[in-house]
């Protein structure tokens, strides 16, 4: 076969170069994802049985009108929904540019930093979502989803996970040591994990601490989560916990994209 046979015969570059880094990381994750279904599936639904039946056999009264088993789901929803973006987004990222420096090779090619940084998160919206959605299929044959709206959580968290994945694209990509990404789990994924209403109301929490939960985004995803699989009207207004969210994704989305053009300069 000539080489210009060759050429006619490969398939033809997306019209989106991002779609094309989000292809590369499709492939290898077809190969690699049976490592990751403890973290992001099995280990949320032990943790699902274990406080929602476990601490829940010990809450009678429940929690606003609903056992405790069925009120946790939505912050589990969500805040799995983090940790998987969180995790998808920090030693990654940073393998990217200190260790294999898949970023250079792909800058190499006819791609923009914009581009090898918009396909990296848009596969890590795919983990949040196929992880989400295994989630809530499990929560429903368990019978702990009480409205249609429900659905509704995929959306929450693909718009929690970009909040999240976003500026820690950034964050990781401006450090260098990895040291770094382990004090963001402990200063910052944790704390946001404990306070930001996942096993309890925020409002049995001091006034400061309440609000410091406000401001983080998972609280506004578990806030919107709960609402939904319970089939209620959440604390604060829809559009304000959507308009929130998309604050912190398009900001995380600056900062990155500003990060990856500064350190892709050949």
């Amino acid at each position: 076969m000539t080489q210009a046979a060759r050429e006619r015969a490969r398939p033809p570059l997306p019209r989106v170069p991002a779609v094309a880094v989000l292809a590369h990381y499709l492939v290898g994750y077809r190969r690699t994802w049976r490592a990751g279904v403890f973290s992001s599936f099995l280990l949320p639904v032990l943790t699902v049985l274990g406080f929602g039946l476990g601490v829940g056999a010990y809450i009678d009264q429940g929690v606003g009108g609903v056992r405790y088993f069925d009120w946790i789901i939505g912050g589990l929803l969500a805040s799995t929904a983090l940790q998987v973006a969180i995790g998808e987004s920090t030693w990654p990222v940073f393998s990217n540019f200190r260790w294999i420096k898949t970023y250079f090779a792909q800058s190499a090619a006819p791609l923009r930093a914009g581009d090898v940084l918009g396909g990296h998160l848009a596969f890590v919206i795919f983990r949040v979502l196929t992880s989400i959605a295994a989630f809530l299929l499990v929560t429903a044959v368990l019978g702990a989803l009480h409205s249609p709206w429900a659905l509704a959580v995929l959306p929450i968290v693909a718009l929690l996970g970009l909040a999240v994945a976003a500026p820690t694209f950034a964050y990781a990509a401006m450090v260098d040591s990895d040291s770094w990404l382990a004090m963001l789990f402990r200063f910052a994924v944790i704390p946001m994990t404990l306070f930001a209403g996942v096993f309890f109301p925020v409002e049995s929490l001091p006034t400061a601490l309440r609000w410091a939960a406000y401001a983080t985004p998972l609280w506004h995803g578990v806030d919107l989560c709960r609402a939904a699989t319970l089939g209620v009207a959440p604390q604060w207004s829809v559009a304000g916990h959507l308009l929130y969210l998309a604050a912190w994704a398009l900001g995380g989305w600056l900062l990155a994209r500003r990060t990856f053009r500064r350190r892709l300069v050949v």
